[in-house]
């Protein structure tokens, strides 16, 4: 990381207001901060922000994501970590000329990785949320890829139906009853409709789970991220649709996966 621009005392004194505010990573917060700010008072400006609990990435602008810079834009999901896995297991067997749809985009983390790791990709995006789509132009068309506003697979173009490959979904998964006991960061700044999933966090993903057999090819996948309490309704969900479902866990990035594949 690039020396800040400003004294070592501004920086103990910017670490000790970030670290009074709540911030576990002070340190490194507080040098991000410092390459952003093109000033003493610019500095002074997103600190504030940061203090206030605006989350880093919407003070910065950006998140990174599987190696890549994200933009991020205020009032937009930010992509988690452990999304990263779900990114992972989607690239897998993915080739050139491959369609596929980043279903609730948010940022478009997702999919502008996938376009980004592998060249060719027929890339679309849905988001129900303008901001976010908004947002997510931004990050996939650098890539080639389409961005629509709507409600799941509305939006996208009849021309792709039977023909994707993949279609991955970071949808919404807390129950609602739960989403009051999230951090404030995330309840206070990002879409209630990023966050709250409905009774048992699941309502999006029986509604895609039910959609998506008319637009994946055959041997196609569908990839939720979702919670490990979910997994047995889950599963049920895929298969009464007709997917073949598996289950992805990883430790590292605390996270787990349904996989429904379209019978070839």
């Amino acid at each position: 990381m690039a020396a800040t621009p400003f004294p070592d005392r501004s920086r103990t004194d910017l670490i000790d207001r970030l670290r009074a505010a709540g911030c576990v990573f002070a340190e490194e917060e507080a040098d991000l901060l410092a390459v952003a700010a093109r000033s003493p008072e610019e500095l002074s400006e997103l600190v504030a922000r940061r203090v206030d609990g605006m989350p880093l990435e919407h003070v910065l602008g950006w998140a990174e994501f599987c190696g890549l810079r994200i933009v991020v834009e205020p009032g937009v999901f930010v992509p988690r970590r452990r999304t990263e896995f779900l990114t992972r297991c989607a690239a897998e067997k993915l080739m050139p000329g491959d369609v596929v749809v980043d279903m609730c985009c948010g940022s478009g983390a997702v999919g502008a990785v996938l376009a980004h790791s592998v060249a060719g990709t027929g890339l679309y995006a849905v988001d129900v949320d303008p901001v976010a789509v908004r947002c997510a132009r931004r990050n996939i068309e650098r890539f080639g890829g389409r961005v629509f506003t709507g409600d799941l697979c509305a939006p996208l173009p009849a021309s792709i139906a039977g023909r994707v490959d993949v279609l991955v979904a970071n949808a919404p998964y807390v129950p609602s009853h739960a989403v009051a006991f999230m951090p404030p960061e995330a309840r206070l700044h990002e879409p209630l409709v990023a966050l709250d999933g409905g009774g048992d966090g699941l309502d999006v993903h029986r509604r895609l789970a039910a959609e998506a057999p008319g637009w994946l090819a055959p041997g196609g996948r569908l990839l939720m991220e979702i919670g490990e309490s979910q997994v047995d309704t889950a599963i049920a969900t895929f298969t009464e649709v007709g997917l073949a479902a598996t289950v992805r866990v990883s430790e590292e990035h605390d996270a787990t996966v349904v996989v429904g594949t379209r019978p070839s």
